[in-house]
């Protein structure tokens, strides 16, 4: 008879805050999966106990298939992280669905769970929010999600870590304004927690002036109703994509959070996400464009340079051409802002 997946959450920094199950559990289980070793043998000395520890983190998760394995065989596993609810934007979520679809049983052992801790005690509001974690690490990654989250009007908790918090700051400054409320909550549960409601503009400029310390959690306020309900015009919503590229959007994400912005119709709101694929093929091609022009006025042998001209630069040209048209054949005299848009935004990147 196969044994059972307990996915056991953890104090969030006090130990203090042990439930009575969750040491209980852990002595009961035949063995533990832990996000750190080392993290979790601290936890198994406070509690006085003694278990074999496998580990599960990101870059071992090939240990999964042995974790479960040993489940099937008729092991109990007591699976946890280094702080809170584990599974949570956490390499776990892969070795529970992977049980779940084999047929083993889960029971969760719940505690804290840091979004929600910081949620309680935001003072923002409560009734309707998003969990999105830690942001992508690749910065076009990072702009596409932040693109995404343009006109939510649910409030959004993000996971940093201290030195990526002057440049996460930045990012949401930039893609929701300075005056967006925010509450930043460092160290929870710790000697030296602090719970701090403000404004990004203010969080930003703290910041750049003080070293952030300790793990944070940030909730931030979501779109004003105004804000988020304000239909803009087809001509203002391309105004706004070429604004974005200017702060370091790429085209499609730029493209992308305008419409989700608020334009008139749901036609025009398609029409300019179309777009966004022409203005990327665009700068592509551009990309390839300036390659090509590089190499040619290298070149030393004028009869050598007229025919690489004839070869790459010309047709380089014609596929930046290309894109340009693709992207106008898209629209009719209906969208009359947007045959010069996607031109607009190749040229401001």
């Amino acid at each position: 008879m196969a044994g059972t997946l307990y996915i056991v959450a953890t104090p969030i920094g006090n130990l203090d805050d042990m439930p009575p199950r969750v040491a209980a559990t852990f002595g009961a289980a035949d063995f533990i999966a832990a996000e750190d070793t080392r993290v979790t043998m601290k936890l198994l000395n406070f509690l006085g106990l003694k278990k074999p520890m496998v580990s599960y983190y990101e870059h071992a998760l090939q240990k999964g298939e042995a974790i479960l394995q040993r489940i099937e065989a008729g092991e109990s596993c007591a699976l946890c992280s280094d702080a809170g609810m584990p599974c949570v934007s956490d390499p776990g979520e892969v070795i529970v669905r992977d049980a779940l679809a084999r047929g083993i049983k889960v029971v969760p052992v719940p505690a804290a769970s840091a979004c929600v801790t910081a949620l309680a005690v935001s003072g923002q509001d409560t009734s309707r929010w998003v969990f999105e974690g830690f942001l992508p690490v690749n910065k076009k990654q990072k702009r596409e999600r932040l693109a995404e989250l343009q006109g939510e009007k649910r409030t959004v908790i993000f996971y940093e870590a201290p030195h990526k918090l002057r440049t996460t700051l930045d990012d949401l400054t930039t893609a929701f304004g300075p005056e967006r409320s925010i509450t930043l909550c460092r160290e929870l549960t710790k000697l030296h927690e602090e719970i701090w409601k403000t404004t990004l503009g203010e969080a930003q400029t703290h910041y750049s002036e003080n070293d952030p310390r300790g793990e944070y959690v940030l909730v931030m306020a979501g779109a004003p109703a105004a804000e988020a309900e304000e239909e803009l015009t087809l001509e203002q919503a391309a105004q706004r994509a070429l604004e974005l590229t200017r702060n370091g959007y790429a085209a499609s994400a730029a493209a992308k959070a305008a419409a989700v912005e608020g334009i008139s119709t749901k036609a025009e709101s398609k029409v300019l996400v179309a777009l966004s694929k022409y203005t990327d093929e665009m700068s592509d091609a551009a990309d390839d464009l300036k390659a090509v022009t590089d190499k040619v006025s290298d070149m030393d042998n004028e009869a050598a340079k007229a025919h690489a001209f004839h070869d790459e630069v010309i047709p380089a040209m014609d596929r930046l051409r290309a894109a340009a048209d693709q992207a106008e054949e898209l629209v009719d005299e209906d969208f009359w802002p947007l045959p010069c848009y996607s031109r607009m935004l190749f040229y401001t990147e």
